[in-house]
C-alpha cells in the first residue's frame, strides 16, 4: 500500500485470492463459497479497503440504482412501496428511482428497453400490473438486469417474485361481515386489466358461496383504486331502492369515500352500513369511525423485493415469496340493524 490508500490489489494479496474474486465478493455474486467470502470480506475491513463506484459500475455496466417500474394510480401504494425498498437500501450506496410507463401504450416494451438501455439500473422492481406482462419479464432477462415482480399472486420463480395472499385475506374479511349477520354486502371492485381486482373478487365469491349466499350483481360496483370513484360507486350503491347493509371495497381509498357518499345519504357509519377496505393505509386509522380493513403488507414487500435485488447470497430471502395479510377489526363494522 505505497500511496497508504488499500486497493482491490491489496486485498487480493492478503486474502490469497485472485482479483477477480475480490470483485466477486463485492458485486454479492453468488459464485463463491461462503469459507472464501468471510476470508475476503474480514481482510476489505481489516485494512478499510473501499470499492469505487465508478470502478464497480463500469465492471457490471450498472449503476447502482433499484428502478420502481409502474402504471399505478393509488398514490398510497407507491408511497409504501418506496418507503419499503428505502429500508432496505438504508446505508447501502444504492438509490432508487421511480419510472412510471403507460401499460395501455402499444409501445410499452419498447420504451422500457430504451429505458434499460439509457440507465442501466442495477436491478427493477415491477409493480402490478406491470409485473403481470411476461413481456416485461423477458426484456429484463434480455438485458442481463435482475428483477422482482411484485403481485397478489406467484409470478414466477421464487427468486424473481414476491406476492401476498390477496384471495384469502378477502375472503376472509368477507367471512367476517356474515357472521356479523350480513347478507346483502355490497362490492367496490378495482380497475379492471389488474390481478389484484380479479383475486379480490373471487376471495369475496368464495365467502359467499361458502355461506350459501348468492352473489347479487346490482350490488357490485367498480372504482378505480381512488378515493373519488370510491364516493360516486357508493353513492349507487346507497342510492339503491334496498341499499346493502354492508360493503367491502377492494382499497382504502374506495371504502373511505363510500363512507363520505353514505353519510352525505344521511346514514350512520356503521349503525347504517358497515364497511370494511383493504391495505391498512395511515388514513384507515385515522378516520371516524376507524376502518376495518386487510392489512397488506406491502411495505414489508418491497423491502424484501429490494433485499432479493441487492443480497442474493440471503437464500432464505431468495426462497420467500409469499407474505401474508391479514384482517384488522376497528370500528366500522357491527351487526345490520333488524327492523
Amino acid at each position: 500500500m505505497k500511496t497508504g490508500k488499500p486497493t482491490i490489489n491489496d486485498v487480493a494479496r492478503l486474502a490469497e485470492v485472485s482479483k477477480k474474486t475480490v470483485s466477486r465478493v463485492i458485486n454479492n455474486s453468488p459464485l463463491l463459497s461462503e469459507k472464501t467470502r468471510e476470508r475476503v470480506q474480514a481482510v476489505i475491513e481489516e485494512i478499510g479497503f473501499v470499492p469505487s463506484l465508478q470502478a464497480r459500475a463500469l465492471a457490471l455496466s450498472r449503476n447502482w440504482i433499484i428502478a420502481v417500474i409502474h402504471d399505478n394510480p393509488n398514490a398510497q401504494f407507491l408511497v409504501n412501496v418506496q418507503h419499503g425498498i428505502l429500508q432496505e437500501l438504508a446505508d447501502t450506496e444504492y438509490g432508487l428511482m421511480v419510472q412510471p410507463v403507460d401499460r395501455t401504450s402499444a409501445n410499452l416494451h419498447e420504451n422500457i428497453r430504451a429505458f434499460l438501455e439509457r440507465h442501466r439500473p442495477y436491478g427493477l422492481v415491477l409493480l402490478p400490473p406491470i409485473s403481470e406482462d411476461d413481456g416485461v419479464a423477458a426484456i429484463c432477462e434480455e438485458f442481463g438486469c435482475n428483477y422482482i415482480r411484485m403481485g397478489s399472486v406467484k409470478l414466477g420463480p421464487a427468486e424473481h417474485t414476491i406476492s401476498s395472499n390477496d384471495r384469502e385475506a378477502v375472503r376472509e374479511a368477507v367471512s367476517y361481515l356474515i357472521s356479523k349477520g350480513h347478507t346483502r354486502i355490497g362490492l367496490i371492485e378495482g380497475p379492471k386489466g389488474f390481478t389484484s381486482p380479479r383475486e379480490r373478487r373471487a376471495g369475496f365469491e368464495e365467502a359467499l358461496t361458502a355461506a350459501r349466499l348468492d352473489l347479487d350483481p346490482d350490488l357490485v360496483r367498480t372504482g378505480h383504486y381512488t378515493f373519488e370513484s370510491g364516493v360516486e360507486a357508493g353513492q349507487s350503491l346507497v342510492d339503491l331502492p334496498q341499499p346493502p347493509t354492508a360493503i367491502f371495497a377492494s382499497n382504502d381509498e374506495m371504502a373511505i369515500g363510500a363512507i363520505i357518499a353514505a353519510r352525505r345519504s344521511g346514514m350512520l357509519i356503521p349503525e347504517d352500513l358497515s364497511v370494511v377496505g383493504f391495505d391498512d393505509t395511515p388514513l384507515s386509522s385515522h378516520v371516524w369511525p376507524t376502518l376495518t380493513t386487510v392489512r397488506w403488507p406491502i411495505v414489508d414487500m418491497a423491502s424484501m423485493a429490494a433485499r432479493k435485488l441487492i443480497h442474493p447470497e440471503d437464500k432464505q430471502a431468495m426462497k420467500k415469496w409469499l407474505l401474508r395479510s391479514e384482517l384488522i377489526e376497528r370500528d366500522s363494522v357491527i351487526p345490520p340493524r333488524k327492523f
